[in-house]
């Protein structure tokens, strides 16, 4: 499967489209991360947890869209876009979510 940020794949030709395919991964936060997150805002430089999740979230994001456009029977996805954002559940905590679209499509 061929996952591509682009809108055409090079020596290929889209045969159909089957659809926009999405995936969401939603992770709760961790008090302890939080607060050595909140640390490292006050004296400067990069949250290691954070960005770990982040990548973690991706990878799982873009496995969940594969196996979305396999259903559907494509063998690429195309035009991938990937988000991220948080979602408030109270005053003390948020998810962190990542979504990633594009669309599903047979290659000729």
């Amino acid at each position: 499967m061929i996952l591509s940020t682009t809108t055409t794949i090079e020596g290929a030709t889209i045969t159909s489209y089957q659809g926009v395919v999405t995936a969401e991964v939603v992770y709760g936060t961790n008090a302890l991360r939080d607060f050595f997150a909140g640390i490292r805002d006050m004296i400067g430089g990069r949250t290691a947890s954070y960005e770990r999740i982040f990548e973690k979230g991706h990878q799982e994001a873009l496995r969940e869209l594969e196996s979305n456009a396999k259903k559907r029977g494509a063998d690429a996805v195309i035009g991938i876009s990937m988000d991220t954002g948080t979602i408030n559940i109270d005053d003390k905590g948020v998810l962190l979510l990542i979504t990633a679209t594009g669309t599903a499509v047979k290659l000729g």
